[in-house]
């Protein structure tokens, strides 16, 4: 029958497999007899025509030819590749003819089916003076230790849960493509990072399993999409990185990270539950932004958090001011971070003042943060720091936890009548156990829920589920009053006041401000004013800083006041020093 290059396979020796060599001396017979039973060792004896004499066992299960398939073939047609057929020849003649040694190494040889075997290949010739030498060929599968190379690499170089390059091959294809375009100025070479929005909560809620299910989807989608010349990696946990190369301008990148955004936009169906996933990427080109592989991967990083700032499913590029911010932002979390483990934040309360009868029932209690050189930082600069960086919760809980330690120590004094309102996030607001934990820390302290106040926005109240408005109503049915804080300055809606459990409106002082000029904004202060009566809440202007001002909210029936006319914001050890002289002011 013909062989896989057309030879016809000679039929079995009429020795019945047995070789010339095996009639010879009991020495060889013993030879013979030792590399017939070596199992992991295939042995194979060749003529000086190079025609096979001996063929054990293991070369039948390495090569998949048996001994009478084998023998008197050629070694170069049996298990040679072509590409090395004439070096063969050439060695093995080389040999014979001038005694110079086949050197053992590395090689692959042909399986009977076509595919390449690894083996370790060493080779010995005997009887060389006798004109009838033999060649005979040691070979050691290494088949088992490339499976194992093979795994070893994958697992170094690719990601097990998407299969996709990982973190140290993408940095290792970028820094090659790097060294290329420092030779070819005109290369085009650009980092993506990618970061899935809300991924997070998809773990938290559901489970890293859905999480682990959706990140395969999303890995297989995108790769799907891009170009056979660009890489896609997992960077790690949610965030991928695109290395794109000779896109031919940012007009290009637009482009494909569209597409991109595009087919995130369709959605994933995860045991038979639909998430729609959208995604914030962050840009850096090669050479404006950067000439290493650190420099553009931290930019496009960059680039990819001002991304976020701006919205789902944004594109961002880099630029020198965003650096600028990065390093603000870490100097910032760096300060709270610091200020939260030396327990060195600090309290400032700001009286608010009842119309009623001029009296002070509460204040509220706002947040400050000083540097190292005792300088306060805007709570403008730092909340929206805590909000990104992940430190609300733990700022929240300190301002709780302090807010009942300084009314604690109110007690039995002339302050001990008042009110502290505290603002909570809309983070704070997605915790299941804000309500317990504020219950408990007042218990904690042996004070009642009714010395407490809570403020939240307008904008973090409005779409908030039910799970918040039976927090919220707990709270307010234990006697912690409630607010809504910059009222009229969201996307109002009625709806939203009729349903939560709210005590009182603070209208925003860009309201009031406005309204000293402007008649539409007075008429639209008029109207929170008077939405707030007929709901029966107590209504309470901010930023009152001129005796007009003060003038003006009285004749438009509001309830209370807040602001610089009548109070800074001032520590807790001078508000016993307000109230004394608020007392005689009321007297005269």
């Amino acid at each position: 029958m013909p062989d896989k290059r057309g030879h016809k396979t000679p039929l079995p020796s009429t020795k019945s497999g047995a070789y010339p060599l095996m009639a010879a001396s009991k020495s060889v017979r013993n030879f013979y007899e030792m590399i017939e039973n070596l199992p992991m060792v295939a042995v194979q004896g060749y003529n000086k025509k190079r025609e096979v004499t001996y063929w054990n066992e293991a070369s039948r299960r390495l090569y998949g030819y048996t001994r009478e398939e084998a023998q008197e073939q050629l070694l170069e047609d049996l298990i040679i590749p072509d590409e090395m057929r004439e070096g063969v020849i050439a060695a093995h003649k080389n040999w014979v003819d001038n005694n110079i040694e086949i050197p053992a190494e590395e090689i692959e040889l042909e399986h009977k089916e076509g595919h390449l075997v690894p083996v370790y290949s060493s080779h010995v010739m005997i009887k060389q003076d006798t004109g009838e030498c033999e060649m005979f060929c040691i070979d050691i599968s290494l088949q088992e230790q490339k499976k194992a190379n093979e795994k070893l690499h994958r697992m170094a170089n690719f990601d097990d849960l998407t299969q996709l390059p990982n973190r140290r091959l993408m940095e290792f294809e970028l820094s090659k493509h790097l060294a290329a375009a420092e030779r070819r100025p005109e290369s085009d070479v650009a980092v993506v990072f990618i970061d899935l929005d809300n991924f997070k909560l998809i773990n938290d809620t559901l489970g890293h399993h859905y999480g682990d299910d959706l990140l395969r989807a999303v890995a297989k989608r995108l790769n799907k999409e891009i170009r056979g010349c660009d890489l896609l990696s997992r960077f790690g946990g949610d965030e991928f990185v695109l290395l794109l190369f000779d896109f031919g301008g940012s007009e290009g990148i637009h482009e494909l990270l569209q597409r991109l955004i595009n087919v995130l936009d369709q959605g994933f169906v995860i045991d038979s539950v639909r998430y729609q996933m959208t995604a914030s990427f962050g840009v850096s080109l090669f050479p404006d932004d950067g000439s290493t592989v650190a420099g553009l991967m931290g930019n496009a990083d960059a680039a990819m958090y001002q991304a976020k700032e701006s919205g789902e499913n944004s594109i961002c590029f880099y630029t020198s001011d965003i650096n600028d911010r990065l390093v603000h932002y870490q100097e910032v979390t760096a300060l709270l971070r610091g200020a939260l483990a030396a327990d060195s934040l600090q309290l400032y309360f700001q009286p608010q003042i009842d119309f009623k009868d001029g009296g002070v029932y509460s204040c509220e209690a706002l947040l400050r943060c000083f540097d190292g050189r005792s300088q306060p930082v805007s709570p403008g600069v730092f909340i929206p720091v805590a909000e990104k960086s992940g430190l609300i919760n733990r700022i929240g809980d300190w301002v709780i936890e302090n807010s009942c330690r300084q009314l604690k120590a109110w007690q039995g004094t002339a302050l001990e009548h008042i009110r502290v309102d505290i603002n909570l996030s809309g983070r704070q607001l997605t915790n299941q156990n804000l309500a317990d934990h504020i219950l408990q820390t007042l218990s904690d302290h042996g004070l009642s829920p009714s010395q407490l106040g809570v403020e939240l926005t307008e904008n973090e109240v409005i779409g908030v589920d039910g799970e918040q408005i039976r927090q919220l109503k707990r709270l307010k049915q234990a006697g912690v009053h409630i607010s809504i804080d910059d009222f009229g300055t969201g996307y109002s809606s009625l709806v939203y006041l009729r349903n939560l459990p709210v005590c009182s409106l603070k209208i925003d002082r860009g309201f009031l401000h406005h309204a000293m000029e402007n008649d539409s904004d007075m008429a639209i202060l008029k109207a929170i004013i008077t939405v707030g009566h007929c709901l029966s809440l107590t209504v309470l202007v901010e930023g009152v800083e001129t005796v007009e001002q003060d003038r003006l909210v009285k004749d438009l029936g509001c309830d209370m006041a807040q602001g610089f006319l009548y109070a800074r914001p001032m520590p807790a050890n001078e508000m016993p020093g307000f109230l004394a002289d608020r007392v005689q002011l009321k007297e005269r």
